[in-house]
């Protein structure tokens, strides 16, 4: 299914998010800086991607990190999954934290994570004296096991 999301260039030489197969779910988001950007271990830098966007009210933007460059770069983003609402009009900015233990460079252009578009519900959330029982109960943190 296709959805129309408007899209802003806030630098001429930002880059149009990208999918790159025919069913990829995330479209690629790519650095957008004057200048390359090295991050030191266990630090995180804020990266540009000189873009905002429109998105569908409905819809919620999810940023991931790209499979190649977390597991062989060591470079993700620091708050796990980034959410852009869909009243944000602001410059999509990716927060990259090194997990590596060496410095990692990234590059004027180069694909940084991806963008996810998802519906979602919210909640009336309501105050109440008890819940129902489940089997599961108050069980949590590793409360079913491994098998």
């Amino acid at each position: 299914m296709k959805q129309t999301v408007r899209l802003k260039k806030l630098r001429e030489n930002a880059i149009i998010p990208a999918y790159g197969t025919e069913f990829a779910a995330g479209a690629d988001l790519y650095a957008c800086m004057d200048k390359d950007i090295t991050i030191n271990p266990g630090c995180t830098e804020f990266i540009h991607t000189g873009i905002a966007l429109e998105i569908p009210t409905g819809l919620v933007g999810l940023i991931y990190a790209r499979s190649g460059m977390a597991c062989k770069r060591g470079l993700a983003p620091a708050n796990k999954v980034g959410v852009i609402d869909s009243d944000y009009r602001g410059e999509i900015m990716v927060a990259l934290y090194n997990h590596s233990s060496e410095a990692v460079t990234v590059s004027k252009g180069e694909r940084i994570a991806q963008l996810v578009l998802a519906p979602f519900i919210t909640a009336d959330f309501t105050e109440a004296d008890s819940l129902e029982d489940s089997v599961r109960g108050e069980g949590g943190f590793g409360s079913t096991g491994t098998h």
